[in-house]
């Protein structure tokens, strides 16, 4: 992208080569090639090691044509070229995305911090395709596409985690048509935009489940391999003995395998009930409930409150919101996008 002669390798500053004390000075001549700090002096009476450790820094022959062609490929009309003719200035589409202001989003762009289809761009005059390249900036993905979407939402008890239901009982897909209904004027194309759960609560549990069309992003939080903390307070009958917590938290044996809590904390404490909150990880079905009732205290009432790095705050049974764009960020980074 950007040849700069001072600068073979990002992030790093060229040490000129030295001839009989002077520095290379080229057509341009010393003046306009370096600047003065860029000059490394070595004292006469340097010894042969202090020698040999300034030579061990300099950047080889070999690494500095690989690092010269590999931009040149990355160069317009190279092979690896991320530049699109028609499409959009990069910067205007950070910007676009809630990155940073469009300067801010220049700078970024010029200290090699945003990549396009694993492109390093460092030419603030790049146009991309925000719909169909993918965007990075310090290697988190940026979504560019205002209509890829999520959204959090606080499940109400009673409705049921599925698109349709044979029986008639409410689904988060009616509520998610909902939301793209009251926030049509924020979505390019809101008529082609369908959004569906990512994962499941049962439908008498109630609390936070996102609803998505970033298929990616569901498909990883989904994903066992890529499981996830979640939290949720569990209203259970009967008053919880201190040994409960250490025990879940060891792990109990259940008809499909072994369950293991990463925190229990008892909130509140009984002979009528108690308040319990449990942090796990697993995705089991039912998995907060059947735990706790292997030891001995039945739920009456439950909520997931966070999920990962998301927190339900003060959302109300049925209301929603769409991600913030710190939040879509830690949660990409939780699963590693």
């Amino acid at each position: 992208m950007n040849h700069h002669p001072k600068d073979p390798r990002p992030g790093t500053q060229a040490r000129p080569r030295w001839d009989d004390g002077l520095a290379p000075t080229g057509e341009l001549g010393a003046e306009e090639f370096y600047d003065e700090d860029d000059l490394e002096e070595l004292d006469e009476q340097a010894d042969a090691d202090l020698l040999a450790r300034f030579d061990a820094e300099a950047i080889g022959e070999d690494e500095e044509a690989a690092i010269l062609a590999a931009r040149h490929r990355a160069g317009r009309g190279g092979e690896a070229d991320p530049h699109v003719e028609d499409g959009e200035r990069l910067q205007k589409v950070l910007a676009h995305a809630g990155i940073a202001s469009r300067r801010a989003c220049e700078n970024l762009i010029a200290s090699g911090r945003v990549s396009v289809d694993g492109v390093v761009v460092t030419e603030v005059g790049v146009r991309v395709d925000p719909l169909t390249q993918e965007i990075r900036v310090d290697g988190t993905r940026v979504l560019t596409n205002p209509d890829v979407i999520t959204v959090l939402l606080h499940k109400p008890a009673g409705i049921v985690t599925t698109m349709e239901d044979p029986q008639g009982r409410p689904t988060v897909a009616e509520l998610a048509e909902r939301y793209i209904a009251e926030h049509a004027e924020e979505i390019d194309h809101p008529a082609s935009v369908r959004l569906v759960h990512v994962g499941r609560l049962d439908a008498e549990t109630e609390g936070l489940i996102l609803l998505s069309n970033d298929g990616e992003l569901s498909h990883r939080l989904m994903h066992p391999s890529y499981e996830i903390s979640k939290t949720y307070v569990a209203i259970v009958k009967g008053e919880v003995e201190h040994w409960v917590p250490r025990k879940l938290k060891r792990g109990i044996e259940l008809e499909d395998g072994p369950a293991q809590a990463d925190r229990v904390v008892v909130k509140d404490s009984g002979p009528a009930g108690s308040i319990v909150e449990i942090t796990l990880h697993s995705g089991k079905n039912r998995i907060v409930r059947r735990m706790l009732e292997a030891v001995g205290h039945p739920v009456t009432r439950l909520a997931r409150t966070r999920l990962g790095p998301l927190s339900l705050g003060t959302l109300k049974p049925g209301q929603m919101r769409r991600l913030s764009g710190d939040e879509l960020v830690a949660l990409q980074r939780e699963v590693g996008l």
